[in-house]
């Protein structure tokens, strides 16, 4: 109780929509909201998601359904086919019943004053913090899950999954246990049984405690840097609307290194309408492009460009531009992101994925696809681009890496001469890696020393 008071997680009048799996957590929490309507005068109704994924999920929702009737609240059953929508949208079944489960507690609540009560704990937190750092994060993640995020509250976050699985048993509380909790078919679960309890048992039997302790003041700190980043974004930049985003800046690079990241990413997210997919890769490449004493420009997610106007640094929604025979303007370029997808005009969809060498069925068994390609990753040093050719640019042609310039390739091609600027590079600096369609680099294929292998496949071209 004392945990909800602190974050004010529920008011008076409240509707709280509670997420009940049927699991220890949400059989916990369902209790706990109960016991809290003595002291605060709230309604309770649940909400439970059948993912289609496991065989005993109806004998999840009976059981659910059953405990609601027991209390006497309100019990929406949600059932979902998770594994088919996660192939139709391209997702992994994790994100996929994510999104189907916040889908159904949103619709429950309406426009109804309330919040939404899930049962994350201690463990998942610990867990997702892990997953945010080896994946790559910045503050924000590294805190892991939030008490309070907008609409949803977290009222279990303070006590551990041992914890609540010992209070359930002194009451004589049953519940229901997920068949996929004890597999390793999920990149959480493997997090779980064999990093984090890992830990626990043979580094720091308070790690669980102790990483939640830091997430607490990472989110703090998290909070601070947030209200500096306001604060800075009024000295440095200006919302302008449809005409996009300006930022000033002399007055940029006069802001401390990490806020000016910060102050980027807050600027790409306004014209973008979202941050999504935005990496410290694009936030780095607006920042030298600022910094540099050229014009240039960049293409990011979303259909964002951006470009310098004497002091001031442009990020705006660029005209979509139909696909034709014409030659591609000068200077069209897309950073490309690891993983990312990208929509480029006259290439059309291309996947940009990670894999390293020991999950490859076979290293050397490259792809021999015209528009699938595999690179050694670990050769590349800096950002790399799809775009149109440049003058001065050249790849590495033989293992001996001589050089040939990419305009006496298509000479000996034969590639004519009006079709030159209509063809799409990808490219580190002048360095031709690729050019779809026809070859790669010598420098940047994959060999016996490789590591990290960057596949790039263009979809619309591979089918």
């Amino acid at each position: 109780m004392n945990y909800v008071n602190r974050y004010r997680m529920i008011e008076p009048e409240d509707t709280i929509v509670a997420g009940i799996s049927g699991g220890a957590d949400s059989v916990c929490l369902l209790f706990l909201l109960a016991e809290m309507q003595s002291r605060i005068p709230f309604t309770i109704e649940v909400v439970h998601v059948n993912h289609g994924i496991r065989p005993d999920a109806a004998r999840d929702a009976l059981f659910v359904e059953r405990l609601c009737e027991k209390f006497g609240v309100v019990f929406h059953s949600v059932k979902e086919n998770v594994k088919e929508r996660a192939k139709e949208n391209r997702s992994s079944e994790e994100e996929e019943g994510r999104r189907v489960r916040y889908q159904a507690f949103e619709q429950a609540l309406g426009g109804r004053k309330g919040r939404i009560a899930v049962a994350h704990n201690s463990n998942d937190r610990a867990e997702t913090m892990l997953f945010h750092l080896f994946r790559g994060t910045g503050l924000r993640g590294a805190g892991g899950i939030r008490p309070v995020n907008g609409m949803v509250i977290r009222p279990l976050l303070c006590l551990q999954r041992k914890e609540i699985e010992a209070w359930l048993l002194k009451r004589g509380i049953s519940f229901c246990t997920d068949s996929t909790n004890g597999q390793d078919i999920y990149t959480r679960n493997r997090i779980r049984h064999h990093i984090l309890s890992y830990a626990e048992n043979e580094i720091c039997r308070e790690t669980v405690a102790n990483m939640n302790r830091a997430a607490e003041q990472l989110l703090e700190a998290e909070e601070y840097i947030g209200r500096q980043t306001q604060a800075a974004m009024k000295r440095c930049v200006h919302d302008a609307g449809q005409q996009g985003v300006m930022v000033k800046i002399p007055e940029l690079f006069r802001e401390d290194a990490y806020l000016r990241g910060r102050i980027l990413l807050e600027s790409i997210a306004l014209a973008a309408g979202q941050r999504k997919d935005i990496t410290s890769a694009h936030i780095k490449g607006v920042e030298a492009l600022f910094r540099g004493t050229g014009s240039g420009e960049l293409h990011l997610p979303y259909h964002l460009r951006v470009y310098k106007e004497y002091d001031l640094g442009m990020i705006k929604k660029r005209e979509r531009k139909k696909e034709g025979k014409a030659a591609l303007p000068e200077g069209e370029k897309y950073e490309v992101a690891f993983p990312s997808v990208l929509q480029i005009p006259g290439l059309g969809k291309v996947e940009v994925t990670l894999h390293p060498v020991k999950f490859c069925d076979d290293s050397q068994n490259i792809p021999e696809k015209t528009y699938t390609k595999w690179f050694d990753y670990d050769k590349i040093s800096s950002v790399i681009v799809f775009r149109t050719r440049e003058s001065g640019d050249y790849f590495m042609i033989n293992k001996g890496l001589g050089r040939k310039t990419l305009q006496d390739y298509f000479v000996n091609e034969k590639v004519p001469r009006q079709e030159r600027d209509r063809i799409y590079l990808l490219a580190e600096g002048a360095h031709v890696i690729w050019i779809p369609g026809y070859r790669i680099s010598e420098y940047y294929k994959v060999h016996e020393d490789t590591r990290m292998i960057l596949q790039v496949r263009v979809v619309d071209k591979e089918g």
